[in-house]
C-alpha cells in the first residue's frame, strides 16, 4: 500500500488525535494546559517511533521574558527525531501548539469541542496550527505503516507562544536545543496551492497620552488626554498614506504595502470617571513590516512620526513602550529544496504552483533568517482563524498528509 492510499483509509485516526489536541485548551496568554498538551504530543511521536525529549524552558528566562502581571506558568517545547541510517542530512517539521484567545459564539457552544461537521474539525487551535500536527503525525504513522524510510533524517519541533512572540518556542529551541537541520517546513503560512517563502514582521506599540485631571463641571482646567489621543489618531492618517506608497511586489504578483493598525487595545488611566477631565489615555499600534523591509528602521521611522504629530498638537505629551516584535523574512524561491515542495504540491493538488508571502508573522523566521537554511511555510490552514467557529476542513488535512509523506520519502537534498 502506499502512503498515500494508508492516509485515506486511515482519516478516522487524524480526525481524532486532532479533536485530542483541541480538546485541550491551550490557550496563550497565558499560556493554558502546555504541560498535558506536551505530554500528549510526546507520547504521539515515541509511539511514531522518533526518539522525543520534551524541554523545559527555564524559570530564570520566564520572569525575564512574561509580561509583569502575567502568571508564570511553565513552558515546554517538545523535540522528536527519526535517525535514518546513512541520512546526511535533515528535514525539520515545526508547528506550534499554543491557540489564542476565544470570544464571541460558536455554532454548538463549545469551542474547545473538537465537533466534526460537514467534512471539518471545529475547535479553537483546529487550523492555526493543531490541524497540520495531526497531518504530520498520519504521515509519519504511513511511513512506518508502510515499511519506507525517509531520504533525509527528520526532526520534528512543537514549540509554545507563537501566539504572542515565540521567544520561549521555537525561538528557545533553535538558540537551545540538540537540532540540526538542513532544511525545514514551517507548517503554516501557505496552503492550498500556495507555498509561502516570506512573512511579514511585525511591531507592537503602547502609546499613553499624558493630560491633567480636572473636576468635569470646569474642564478647562485640565488636559483632556482623550481629545489629545483622538487628535493624534487623526494625525496618523497621514502616516498611513506614505506606507501605502511602498509596495512590495511577491513572487506570485501580489502587491503589498506596510499597515498600521491602531487601538487594537485602548484605555484610559486609573481614576476614570464620568465627571473628571481623563488625565490619562493609551492605545496600541500594530505596525506591519514587508518581509523586505529593515526591522529597526520601520520602528524608528514610527516613533519619530509618533513624536513629532504629538508635537503638532497644544499640550500633547506622550510616552511610546514597545510591547513585542516578531521580524519578517523572506528568501527567492530559487533553491531545490522550494522547488521540490512546490513540485509534490501540484501533483497532489493537481493544480499549478504559486510562491506567496505571508502577511501575518510565523516562525519561519527562526530557520530562515537565524538558521540561515532553506525554509517553506506550508500546511493544511483552515477557516476562520482567530475569530468564531474556527475549523479545519478533513480534506486539507488529508492533502497535507500526502504532501509531507511525499516530502520526506523523495526529496533527498
Amino acid at each position: 500500500m502506499s502512503p498515500s492510499a494508508y492516509i485515506d483509509r486511515h482519516r478516522g485516526q487524524l480526525t481524532a488525535f486532532l479533536r485530542d489536541m483541541v480538546r485541550i485548551p491551550t490557550v496563550n496568554p497565558p499560556g493554558d494546559h502546555y504541560d498535558e498538551m506536551t505530554a500528549l504530543l510526546t507520547a504521539r511521536l515515541e509511539g511514531l517511533g522518533l526518539a522525543t525529549r520534551r524541554y523545559v524552558v527555564p524559570k530564570a528566562l520566564l520572569r525575564k521574558t512574561l509580561p509583569d502581571g502575567q502568571p508564570l506558568l511553565p513552558r515546554y517545547n517538545v523535540l522528536g527525531k527519526w535517525r535514518v541510517p546513512g541520512a546526511r542530512r535533515t528535514l525539520h517539521f515545526n508547528a506550534h501548539y499554543d491557540v489564542v484567545p476565544v470570544s464571541g459564539r460558536w455554532r454548538g457552544g463549545d469551542p474547545f469541542s473538537g465537533a466534526v461537521r460537514d467534512g471539518c474539525v471545529y475547535g479553537r487551535g483546529s487550523a492555526d496550527m493543531k490541524g497540520s500536527i495531526a497531518s504530520l503525525a498520519l504521515a509519519l504513522q504511513a511511513l512506518r505503516a508502510c515499511g519506507l524510510r525517509p531520504q533525509l533524517n527528520i526532526e520534528v519541533s512543537l514549540t509554545a507562544d507563537e501566539e504572542t512572540d515565540s521567544l520561549l518556542g521555537t525561538g528557545w529551541l533553535v538558540r537551545h536545543a540538540p537540532i540540526a537541520p538542513d532544511y525545514a517546513v514551517v507548517m503554516e503560512g501557505g496552503e492550498g496551492h500556495s507555498v509561502c517563502c516570506g512573512h511579514n514582521g511585525v511591531i507592537w506599540l503602547k502609546v499613553t497620552v499624558h493630560g491633567r485631571a480636572a473636576h468635569g463641571s470646569l474642564p478647562q482646567e485640565g488636559i483632556n488626554a482623550l481629545e489629545k489621543m483622538a487628535a493624534l489618531v487623526v494625525e496618523l492618517e497621514g502616516y498611513k498614506r506614505v506606507l501605502a506608497r511602498r509596495p512590495f511586489t511577491t513572487p506570485e504578483g501580489r502587491r503589498m504595502t506596510p499597515t498600521i493598525n491602531v487601538g487594537g487595545v485602548f484605555e484610559s488611566g486609573p481614576g476614570g470617571k464620568i465627571n473628571t477631565v481623563p488625565a490619562l489615555a493609551a492605545f496600541t499600534i500594530d505596525r506591519r513590516v514587508l518581509a523586505v523591509e529593515n526591522q529597526a528602521r520601520a520602528e524608528r521611522e514610527l516613533r519619530a512620526h509618533l513624536h513629532a504629530a504629538a508635537a503638532r498638537i497644544p499640550q500633547c505629551r506622550i510616552t511610546i513602550e514597545k510591547i513585542s516584535e516578531n521580524f519578517g523574512s523572506f528568501h527567492p524561491p530559487k533553491h531545490p529544496f522550494l522547488s521540490a515542495v512546490a513540485g509534490i504540491v501540484r501533483r497532489v493538488r493537481r493544480q499549478p504552483t504559486v510562491f506567496s508571502v505571508a502577511t501575518g508573522f510565523n516562525d519561519m523566521y527562526f530557520f530562515a533568517s537565524e538558521l540561515k537554511i532553506p525554509t517553506v511555510g506550508y500546511g493544511p490552514g483552515g477557516e476562520d482563524c482567530h475569530a468564531v467557529n474556527e475549523r479545519a476542513p478533513l480534506r486539507e488535512l488529508l492533502a497535507s498528509a500526502k504532501i509531507y509523506a511525499e516530502l520526506m520519502t523523495t526529496f533527498g537534498g
